[in-house]
């Protein structure tokens, strides 16, 4: 049997040392530190927890140091021990997710957590590799604060709410978007929304009773699959390809169940960078009419994108597509500025809505963003970011296979799909042990698995101390597995 390398013992130990002060027996740190990655969602619930072998091993400390701290958390009711298979961390007895409808039926991992928590920064100058938008030293702030500039010289009634469907000059400005795009919506189609995240909840709650059953791409948006839970949808997953969804599994999945929703991302799919094929398009609006589906086309990465990119609510002129779209992913991550595109039958109902949930439109936020879209000015800073990112995604590829890993997709837009060759939700709880907050695959399956597979951000993981301490870490997982 192999040993871990002594390379990837000092790697994974390094950071990952419990304090050896007297001040705290190592019992209670340890319990300490699981404890709190339990109690913050880093830990999820069904997570299960190195062996006593394993832990004993990273934070150098003895078996019985390891059973001691673990019997700790079982009394405190955070972790359970299954017989021979090890300690799992607890689910919610507050939180029962509702069953996922397929093959697996188990329960969808509803507490997303974990990935939100790498969408922000923690203050200490390292970017996460695991992040979902772009670094802050990307934002362009003087453009930010010259259209909020603009907007406000421009003349505002702050004074008083908000249109309820929307800023109009912003309304106006999307609609010219969209024309770019293919899309064919005028400004009484759009209505703005606080990011896209509520623009998809408002169309959810707007077309879906609790109950209902909804597709969604798998891998996907964990926190698309949590949301539509928490709703109390039946959430059936669709294997996503380089072409698109599984049709043939689409076809069976409708006519055995008769979903009311597909929500997927076409273009720079998250988290594998997949673009519909038209072709694969063509289908999936044929399946759609004969079915009495609705799409909702999330294009959260429009701006990432080539703008011939195969969109469904081009092809289908918003006939049986909702699109959702926002700006935090292109401009900064708290410009909480979305949009949804919809059959005019459905526009009364969001709008309701949304005042039902938001009350009013936040003008200046809106109005900024009309002046970054008339102006031109968006166009440009993408076009500088696409720039960027190309360079960031060629540098990140090269220490990626460096590190032994491969792309399990071709590398596009924002996020590479990563072959690491271990579980990577073993691999990010070692990673976080040296500060590396990651999104292992499991997160992006709506039902929980072992995954060899996790998403990178190409504009954070251009660290060759992160891509050293992938390296190091897979050799001594893949070495205690053999153990």
């Amino acid at each position: 049997m192999d040993d871990p390398t002594p390379v990837a013992l000092a790697a994974e130990t390094a950071a990952a040392a419990l304090l050896r002060d007297g001040h705290t027996t190592l019992v209670e740190q340890l319990a300490q530190r699981y404890a709190e990655r339990i109690r913050s969602r880093l830990l999820q619930p069904g997570a299960r927890l190195p062996s006593v072998r394993e832990c004993a091993r990273r934070y150098r400390v003895s078996p019985t140091t390891v059973v001691a701290a673990y019997d700790r958390l079982l009394a405190q009711g955070l972790v359970e021990a299954r017989r021979q298979r090890g300690f799992y961390v607890r689910e919610r007895r507050d939180a029962a997710p509702p069953a996922v409808v397929g093959a697996a039926s188990r329960p969808t991992p509803i507490d997303a957590t974990a990935l939100i928590r790498s969408m922000f920064h923690r203050g200490d100058g390292r970017a996460d590799p695991g992040i979902g938008t772009l670094p802050a030293d990307w934002v362009d702030v003087p453009l930010l604060h010259g259209a909020l500039r603009r907007a406000i010289a421009g003349g505002s009634s702050f004074g008083a709410y908000g249109d309820p469907a929307g800023d109009p000059a912003l309304r106006a400005a999307l609609a010219q978007r969209l024309a770019d795009l293919g899309v064919a919506a005028d400004a009484g189609r759009i209505v703005t929304t606080t990011g896209a995240t509520q623009a998809l909840d408002l169309v959810s709650r707007a077309l879906l009773q609790p109950g209902d059953t909804v597709l969604v791409d798998e891998p996907g948006w964990a926190v698309e699959f949590a949301r539509l839970a928490q709703l109390g949808m039946r959430v059936l997953p669709v294997a996503r390809g380089p072409q698109g969804p599984d049709l043939e599994q689409m076809r069976r999945l409708l006519q055995e169940h008769r979903p009311r929703l597909y929500v997927t991302v076409s273009v720079l799919h998250n988290p594998t960078g997949y673009s519909l094929a038209l072709a694969t398009a063509h289908q999936l609006l044929k399946l759609a009419d004969a079915h009495d589906l609705t799409i909702v086309e999330d294009d959260s990465y429009a701006w990432l994108a080539p703008p011939h990119a195969p969109r469904l609510a081009a092809l289908d002129g918003l006939q049986r597509t909702v699109y959702v779209s926002g700006f935090s992913k292109i401009l900064a991550p708290d410009w909480r500025v979305g949009f949804v595109a919809a059959p005019a039958a459905l526009v009364g109902r969001l709008v309701d809505l949304k005042l039902l949930t938001s009350l009013s439109t936040p003008s200046l936020p809106e109005r900024a963003v009309a002046v970054c879209l008339g102006q031109g000015l968006l166009r440009r800073h993408a076009e500088r970011v696409v720039e960027r990112l190309a360079a960031a995604r060629s540098r990140t590829c090269a220490l990626a296979e460096a590190a032994g890993c491969r792309f399990a997709a071709p590398p596009q837009g924002l996020f590479g799909w990563v072959d690491v060759g271990v579980d990577t939700q073993r691999l990010a709880e070692a990673m976080l042990d040296q500060g590396w907050l990651t999104a292992p695959g499991a997160l992006f399956h709506a039902t929980r698995r072992p995954s060899p597979l996790m998403r990178v951000n190409f504009a954070t993981s251009q660290d060759a101390a992160f891509w050293r301490a992938v390296a190091a870490l897979r050799r001594g997982l893949a070495g205690s597995a053999k153990m």
